[in-house]
């Protein structure tokens, strides 16, 4: 998972009643970070102090929340953690949103408390699944006549050199269904029969339609980590490139209706090229994916992959994982 990466800690908080939530991420004392954003309905909070051209050193924490831009109030509680343990006179926590209205209540949203609450269950061993910022998540376009699945939060990590690591850790609320290494759909929008729906096809045959509902916004948020050493201009290359393993599990991504950010954090000496970790991290970032919606339960409604009537076992798109 994303805490394989020495140093690192991710806790959540989880509202039931609203299926929604929010998930911290806890950084060792020194991290430096990056950003790339291409989605084209963004909210975020703070993430111009990971800019290279930004006189802010390092980042503390990173808020991956839902609410849309209200759950932005939760870093207010982040930042309320931090200073009270005196990490540093103004704690940098940059953050970023998904669109979860729509499944559950209204309101309450993730508000300062429940960035403090998260901030105190930060461990290691993070749950995954439909927790935290993942809570309210789903995936698929909203082809008409068709339902979307339950997405969720997944982490995963690889290796390189001696005791390198990239973590990453996604947030998959994406308007595209997530698709396995071969192609085929493993989670996404569906029929009433239980036949996958693809966007791409939809437009196709309707080049002037949205593959949004009215007033919607979908998201993958991504967090990688590593204990490479990697400068601010080095962790935004490599942010730039873990977009690829974005791309690669989910179609389609970074339409005008997704709000698609990858973060990089990145704190430790292991020697390693902007390229061999960003190539690392696409990778991390697809299967961070997949694991997301693999481990996404039903809430508010949502079924998730395995919920019956969901996946026809006729349509040779689904996967069997």
């Amino acid at each position: 998972m994303l805490t394989d990466v020495p140093g690192f800690l991710v806790g959540h908080a989880t509202l039931e009643g609203p299926v929604t939530g929010c998930t911290v991420v806890l950084c060792p004392r020194g991290t430096v970070g990056g950003v790339e954003v291409r989605g084209g309905w963004t909210g975020t909070r703070d993430v111009d102090i990971l800019s290279p051209l930004s006189a802010s050193p390092h980042v503390h924490a990173l808020l991956l929340t839902g609410g849309s831009t209200f759950g932005l109030a939760a870093a207010d509680g982040v930042m309320r953690w931090l200073e009270e343990r005196n990490r540093d006179a103004v704690p940098q926590v940059p953050g970023a949103v998904i669109y979860d209205l729509g499944v559950g209540e209204a309101s309450p949203r993730p508000g300062a408390e429940d960035g403090y609450r998260a901030c105190e269950a930060a461990t290691r061993a993070f749950a995954r699944g439909s927790v935290g910022a993942g809570t309210g998540a789903r995936v698929g376009a909203d082809v008409p006549g068709t339902h979307r699945m339950k997405g969720g939060l997944g982490s995963a990590s690889r290796q390189f050199g001696r005791s390198g690591v990239v973590g990453a850790l996604a947030v998959v609320n994406a308007l595209g269904n997530v698709l396995d290494r071969d192609g085929r759909i493993v989670a996404g929008a569906h029929d009433p029969r239980g036949w996958h729906a693809d966007a791409a096809p939809h437009l196709e045959r309707n080049p002037s339609a949205a593959a949004r509902a009215p007033r919607e916004s979908y998201t993958t948020l991504v967090a990688v980590a590593t204990n490479a050493a990697l400068s601010k201009t080095r962790c935004t290359i490599v942010a730039r490139m873990a977009q690829a393993g974005l791309a690669r599990a989910v179609h389609p991504a970074f339409t005008s209706a997704d709000g698609d950010v990858v973060f990089v954090l990145a704190s430790g000496g292991e020697a390693a090229s902007d390229d061999a970790v960003g190539v690392i991290a696409a990778e991390a970032v697809a299967d961070a994916i997949r694991d997301a919606v693999r481990r996404a339960t039903t809430r508010g409604g949502v079924p998730d992959m395995r919920t019956p009537g969901a996946r026809s076992p006729d349509d040779p798109e689904w996967s069997s994982g």
